[in-house]
């Protein structure tokens, strides 16, 4: 029986599965699998993931176009063995030991829909610079009746797969997938779980999906989220959220209308050496202290 299920969705990445996947493989345990979609990545990604599946390290393996990002996903979500499924974005950072305490969770309160934690962030450019983010006052407060629904990014969610049928897939309308999923799972009072600690950590990057988004956009799609589900924003709308997901004043620069300075990628070896770090700062947040769940 599979009880967890990491899936990604990928394209044109190669240099992060490299570090991410190769070190989800190592941290695998029995009753776990790995499930990657990829984009028919022309990079070498989807010649190097061939290579995994066809030596048992990956599980379930699909390369093809994509429509969009939320269309990759949802394949994933619907290749899912696993009774919980987590999703592992390439260029992030996760603590499988963490992810592990949530699953194992779930599993022992049946009733519970989603999980998600806290958060750390970065901008690769400025490696050394982690922010701490919670949710956890907005989930109180929804969680009290005092607002109807609340955002929280999907780098840190666990969803029950039987759950799937009740909360849907992600709406392949939106470019800001994790935003309107966030908000209509809280709007469907679905039972959400909340896990003071941190299970991974969200990295900008050069070429994702958030880096690429506009403020028109943001302002579309937020319109959307207010009419759609009553959402009245963290004081300031979807642009707070924004803020956090894309890294601290790389948004802000946008909107002022300031060029940004050409993002250089580092070399292999310079990224091996970022992660590494990255992943001994997520471990030394989890290990300050006994973290705890709250339903």
């Amino acid at each position: 029986m599979i009880n967890l299920s990491y899936i990604i969705a990928t394209r044109n990445r190669l240099p992060f599965l490299k570090i991410t996947l190769q070190r989800l493989i190592e941290e695998l345990q029995p009753g776990e699998e790995i499930v990657v979609v990829d984009g028919n990545s022309t990079d070498g990604a989807k010649e190097y993931l061939q290579r995994l599946f066809e030596d048992g390290k990956i599980h379930q393996f699909v390369s093809e176009p994509d429509r969009n990002q939320a269309h990759a996903w949802n394949k994933g979500l619907l290749m899912a063995k696993g009774n919980i499924i987590k999703k592992i974005i390439d260029d992030d950072v996760h603590d499988y030991n963490a992810i592990r305490k949530c699953c194992d969770y779930m599993l022992q309160n049946p009733e519970i829909d989603v999980c998600i934690s806290n958060s750390l962030n970065s901008n690769l450019t400025d490696p050394t610079n982690i922010i701490t983010e919670s949710r956890l006052p907005w989930y109180l407060n929804w969680k009290a009746g005092v607002t109807n629904t609340f955002s929280f990014g999907d780098v840190h969610l666990l969803i029950r797969k039987s759950s799937l049928s009740y909360i849907g897939m992600y709406d392949t309308q939106f470019k800001m997938i994790d935003w309107e999923y966030s908000l209509r799972i809280s709007f469907l009072k679905a039972k959400i779980a909340y896990y003071t600690g941190y299970n991974s950590m969200s990295v900008a990057t050069p070429g994702n999906v958030s880096s690429g988004a506009t403020l028109q956009l943001f302002k579309y799609e937020g319109d959307i989220g207010k009419l759609k589900y009553g959402y009245a924003g963290d004081s300031s709308g979807i642009s707070l959220y924004s803020h956090i997901k894309i890294g601290v004043g790389k948004f802000i620069h946008r909107i002022k209308n300031k060029p940004e300075a050409p993002a250089v990628m580092p070399s292999q070896d310079e990224l091996k050496k970022i992660y590494a770090g990255y992943y001994e700062k997520l471990a030394e947040f989890n290990n300050a202290k006994e973290w705890e769940f709250i339903k």
